[in-house]
């Protein structure tokens, strides 16, 4: 089988201690044109070599996460972990996807962004109801607890946005 993109040796970034190749397509498929530079991954297991699965712009896939089917990785995004984005899933913005999340439609995820003191973005994934922001990985209580630690107003603040999170989650039941 033909391979359908390469890693550039030449380009490259840093993420968490890991070496991550700029990615260029060989072929053209789906929305993708020949030499098109897309995003970074760690190693070509990281991006299936069939379908029209694609890591753009400065979107990051790392770890033992995969892309496959025709989903989509785009903007800022990152994939670590173990998590499988496949289907027709759009991961972009600001998402941090990991764990063992499995994201299969844009409905399998949310972005919030932290408005009251860090301005950084935050992902809940449904598949393995976990939350990632920043550098911490866990669950809603364990996030309201961290950020209790930290400080009053962002303990009360995550923890609006868990409650939230789980008010939604009775809706789809």
């Amino acid at each position: 089988m033909n391979k359908k993109f390469e890693l550039l040796l030449d380009d490259t970034i840093e993420t968490f201690g890991r070496k991550l190749f700029r990615i260029r397509s060989k072929v053209a498929f789906g929305s993708v044109e020949v030499d098109e530079k897309g995003g970074y991954i760690e190693k070509e297991g990281n991006l299936s070599q069939s379908g029209n699965a694609w890591v753009y712009g400065d979107a990051r896939v790392y770890g033992d996460a995969w892309v496959t089917g025709n989903a989509w990785v785009t903007g800022n995004a990152q994939v670590s972990g173990n998590a499988l984005v496949t289907g027709n899933a759009r991961v972009s913005g600001n998402a941090q996807v990991s764990g063992n999340a499995r994201v299969s439609k844009t409905s399998d995820y949310i972005v919030f962004k932290n408005t009251w003191s860090s301005f950084r973005w935050f992902t809940y994934t449904k598949s393995n109801k976990m939350w990632n922001v920043g550098c911490f990985s866990g669950t809603g209580q364990e996030l309201i607890e961290k950020a209790y630690k930290d400080n009053e107003k962002s303990g009360k603040s995550y923890e609006a946005y868990v409650n939230l999170v789980l008010e939604l989650e009775k809706l789809d039941d």
